[in-house]
């Protein structure tokens, strides 16, 4: 076998660091989040992460592909069910969760995703049953007990603090395995700019109910760290990373992606012990001690 040329390891390096810069894009969402909250509703976050990135994306979109930007008519409702589930659902869950939860719980939360997306294809039959990843599924689901129980002064399990704001991240999750599993036929015959873009565009009328009864657009004066952070939520998260990732998947092997989210809950806990003081419980330790046994389970290769 021939070894690469030094262009194509050149590339495969290009593609990594692409990938790097978008595992540190989504994870820390959570951490401007926290800024946002302070004069932002969740769902404002919401209509602004939406709208800015629709008409962004959709810009590039046609920018980039021209008249080939356009989707073919009879993807039409494939496309509006994947951007409720993908967008609409997935982004309102999330920021109701994190509003009520804390960003390591996040982090925590979305390394179940991968796991999800994987049963879910199993039930759906798109994909085999490995019992490799069965077990994985099954270490990665009983690790987060943690994150929905504790245990009280008489040592009775109780619902944890966090366990509502964790249960919407859970429901975020789940909205978003689906989105990936249904989204998989559309994302083979569609530039993942056109799809990301479409995706956005196609949720576009959500942003009327995530604004009704919010204030989506408060005074700068004494919301300034707040305007900062939904601008980094429009601006990196949405349309940054989402191009970063289209572009490392030219270059790596979709193998070689999925192993980064290992990245993105270490980053948070990381961030937010430094500009938010958290701290990581002791009984979380478990919890993702079996989150990433049970992710790498689910990603390893095939036997």
């Amino acid at each position: 076998m021939l070894a690469p040329s030094p262009s194509a390891r050149r590339e495969v390096r290009r593609g990594i660091a692409a990938l790097v810069v978008v595992q540190f894009c989504f994870a820390l969402f959570p951490i401007f989040a926290a800024f946002a909250f302070q004069r932002f509703a969740p769902s404002a976050v919401a209509f602004w992460r939406i709208a800015a990135g629709s008409l962004i994306l959709l810009a590039l979109a046609f920018a980039v592909h021209g008249r080939a930007a356009w989707i073919r008519r009879e993807d039409l409702w494939r496309f509006v069910g994947c951007s409720w589930l993908g967008v609409a659902l997935n982004q309102g869950l999330f920021l109701e969760g994190l509003a009520r939860s804390t960003p390591i719980h996040s982090g925590l939360v979305m390394c179940l995703i991968p796991v999800l997306t994987y049963g879910i294809a199993v039930l759906l039959r798109r994909e085999r049953l490995n019992r490799v990843r069965a077990v994985g599924i099954l270490i990665a689901m009983g690790g987060s007990a943690p994150l929905f129980l504790a245990r009280a002064a008489d040592g009775t399990a109780t619902l944890s603090a966090h366990a509502f704001g964790n249960a919407l991240m859970f429901a975020n999750a789940i909205s978003y395995s689906l989105y990936l599993v249904f989204a998989k036929r559309l994302l083979e015959r569609t530039p993942a700019l056109v799809f990301v873009a479409w995706i956005y565009a196609f949720s576009l009328p959500s942003v009327l109910w995530f604004a009704s009864g919010v204030d989506v657009a408060p005074a700068w004066e004494g919301a300034e760290k707040a305007w900062l952070a939904i601008g980094y939520a429009v601006l990196f998260p949405t349309v940054i990373a989402y191009l970063f990732n289209g572009y490392a998947l030219a270059r790596v092997p979709a193998s070689t992606t999925a192993f980064f989210i290992y990245m993105q809950p270490v980053i948070t806990a990381v961030a937010s012990r430094i500009v938010l003081g958290e701290r990581f419980q002791p009984q979380l330790v478990l919890t993702a001690i079996c989150l990433f046994v049970g992710l790498g389970l689910v990603l390893q290769r095939r036997w």
